[in-house]
């Protein structure tokens, strides 16, 4: 009996946790309290906040921008970005700070985001 017992339980006691092969078995986990989110690990640059070299603002402004330019075809010109926003239907923002940006060829977001002085995130390794 009490090798039949081992058995039944030797997958649980292996693996640390319920042996069901069925997702919809297990149960579900408990809420995270508070106190384990100060405890958190995040994988080397995608930390939570602001990167360093860049501000809060500067994030949320290239943010929106890549939200309407980030499908455009890079490398291209300022005209050519202000064209694809307006038929993305940007919004005004959008569209004034496009068409601020000095005229040439930009190869990425980050070279618009630095053309239009929102700073650079520079990366740790």
């Amino acid at each position: 009996m009490d090798e039949h017992q081992k058995q039944e339980t030797e997958g649980m006691v292996r693996g640390g946790g319920a042996t069901h092969a069925e997702e919809w078995k297990e149960p579900e986990p408990t809420p995270a309290s508070r106190e384990d989110e100060s405890v958190r690990t995040y994988a080397p640059g995608h930390e939570p906040g602001t990167p360093e070299g860049i501000t809060q603002e500067g994030v949320d402004v290239r943010s929106d921008l890549a939200k309407w330019l980030s499908d455009a075809d890079f490398p291209a010109t300022s005209l050519e970005l202000l064209q694809h926003a307006e038929r993305m239907d940007a919004p005004d923002h959008v569209m004034d700070l496009v068409s601020s940006l000095p005229e040439r060829r930009y190869a990425n977001m980050a070279e618009i985001g630095q053309a239009l002085g929102l700073g650079v995130e520079k990366r740790r390794w």
